[in-house]
């Protein structure tokens, strides 16, 4: 660590290691990396989604949907963006936001065949019904 707690390194080394951390399936240092790159440049939507993911692949959906949801509100085009976030909702026990977000994305990018695959299962998942209700 360098002084005052921070990895040693720039914000660029943060997200080389915390991406390749992320890659070798090790999310959880990841997130501790990418976290610090994203205090150091906030506005940073590249690091945002690395961290996204990266909270995402560590069961930390609740987390994940907050930094999806972050780039979506500065872009909402961005299809990769409205997908996590889609799949973080359903992670979080949200079926309707996740539909809405997961809908989105397959209307942005329909040639991606995961996308419509997760936004069949949540729609599905949304309509089987619940044991002691009708």
């Amino acid at each position: 660590m360098g002084s005052g707690g921070s990895p040693g390194g720039e914000v660029y080394d943060w997200y080389t290691r915390g991406v390749a951390l992320l890659d070798r399936g090790n999310a959880n240092a990841a997130v501790q990396l990418l976290a610090h790159a994203v205090a150091a440049e906030p506005g940073s939507r590249s690091l945002r989604e690395a961290l996204a993911r990266a909270q995402f692949d560590a069961g930390q959906y609740g987390a994940a949907r907050e930094s999806f949801a972050w780039i979506v509100d500065h872009d909402p085009t961005d299809d990769y963006a409205q997908f996590g976030l889609g799949m973080a909702a359903r992670r979080t026990g949200d079926l309707r936001a996740a539909v809405e977000h997961l809908a989105l994305a397959v209307a942005m990018r329909p040639d991606l065949g995961h996308y419509g695959q997760a936004l069949r299962g949540v729609r599905a998942a949304l309509n089987r019904p619940v044991r002691g209700r009708p």
